[in-house]
């Protein structure tokens, strides 16, 4: 059996609604570890006593799987198959490859006895017609690269060590990359993590976005991802980038640079946060900041460009681990100050975060620590960094980043 002892949580989350009466959709970027995470799933079934034909999986990333095929005509094939009076479990791996595959999945759901788990590469398979045929009765588990914590355990380095140089480690985890296969890569040398990023990255490109929306100037549409690599985590909006494009001579008008980020978050490339205002306590619609799902793409987005900052590198990380530990995240904002993150947790609760790389005056102590001390209500506010020595002030917990980072709650 493959060790993925470190997607333990997801698996966790497959087995808690295991034969529940909902579609699992486990959805996420191409390459994150979906197919992995339902192979080593389907292992646990038959160790659990599953028998092999009560398991039925369709890969439709694979062309024979579904070429001259209707989606009537797999739901028949899978009918066929079906073991009487047991439990059959349907794994369907990147459905929206079937045209009209909605009407695939809900006929399965409707039969007794099955059990369907389905994946995506494409948040559009959530998108208005199946989220309306399926209303309450899926579950999203959506599938992130390895955080800093799986990492390190994918190279198994031993946290235990009080030793460790967590920042050498911290900076090949953001230079190199967080997804799965291309950790496994190391030993060959970082021309090879390049060559697998930009494989990964064509084929979202190619056949996520530009086929798909059938977008004709590719040029426009690299420049925007450019752009929006080389300022994560700066406020954003559709207008100032079509701006700062006019001013280099690119005219895109601010509807398309609209239509590309949708198309970009849906693919799982760019994560988009909204401005929460923190005294009328509503959401704002404008100015939006953007994270990349891994920081090592910087190389193929914003190539020998790559300016990014390691305070923003290191944003991006901590907005990632906040999402993996299942929060809503905004940015919080008032006339005066900002807040990195505002977070409501899966339990409802509310969190403050602010993230810097190092105190290292007494200007920066004071911007950090005032953001959240200028918020006035009961709820908790942490200040990120790596400082190995921290100091909480007025009710602000500071703690080091990357026993934040290690310490899953």
């Amino acid at each position: 059996m493959k060790n993925y002892t470190n997607r333990i949580e997801y698996i966790e989350k497959l087995l808690a609604y295991k034969d529940k009466d909902l579609i699992k959709v486990v959805s996420g970027l191409r390459r994150s570890g979906k197919s992995t995470l339902l192979e080593l799933y389907r292992e646990l079934l038959l160790k659990q006593g599953v028998g092999k034909r009560q398991i039925q999986f369709y890969n439709f990333e694979l062309p024979e799987n579904y070429l001259k095929k209707t989606w009537d005509d797999i739901y028949f094939d899978i009918k066929k198959k079906l073991q009487a009076q047991k439990p059959n479990y349907i794994f369907l791996d990147e459905v929206q490859n079937i045209p009209f595959f909605e009407k695939l999945v809900d006929g399965l759901f409707a039969t007794e006895n099955t059990d369907v788990y389905i994946t995506g590469s494409n948040a559009f398979l959530l998108s208005s017609e199946l989220a309306t045929l399926l209303s309450g009765r899926y579950i999203e588990i959506s599938i992130l690269p390895f955080s800093f914590k799986e990492y390190l355990m994918a190279r198994t380095i031993d946290t235990d060590n009080k030793y460790l140089n967590y920042e050498a480690l911290f900076f090949d985890y953001v230079n190199e990359t967080s997804l799965p296969k291309g950790v496994a890569l190391r030993e060959e040398g970082f021309d090879k993590i390049y060559e697998y990023l930009e494989a990964i990255y064509t084929t979202i490109i190619e056949k996520d976005i530009t086929q798909r929306h059938q977008i004709n100037d590719k040029r426009a549409f690299g420049n925007i991802v450019k752009f929006i690599a080389s300022n994560i985590g700066n406020s954003l909006s559709p207008s100032n980038i079509s701006n700062t494009l006019k001013q280099d001579n690119q005219s895109i008008h601010h509807a398309t640079v609209e239509k590309y980020l949708d198309y970009l978050v849906a693919s799982f490339v760019f994560y988009k946060v909204n401005r929460f205002d923190l005294k009328g306590k509503k959401q704002l619609a404008t100015q939006e900041k953007y994270y990349l799902v891994d920081t090592g793409l910087l190389h193929i987005l914003a190539g020998k460009d790559r300016t990014t900052d390691r305070g923003h590198l290191l944003e991006n990380v901590v907005y990632l681990e906040l999402l993996r530990r299942g929060n809503k995240i905004w940015t919080g904002t008032t006339r005066n100050t900002e807040v990195d993150f505002v977070c409501k947790s899966p339990t409802g609760d509310i969190e403050y975060y602010q993230v810097a790389w190092q105190m290292t005056n007494e200007s920066t102590l004071e911007r950090e620590f005032g953001a959240l001390e200028k918020i006035n209500d009961n709820y908790p506010k942490y200040l990120l960094s790596t400082d190995s020595f921290t100091q909480n002030r007025s009710g602000v917990k500071h703690l080091n980043v990357f026993n934040w980072l290690l310490h899953t709650n």
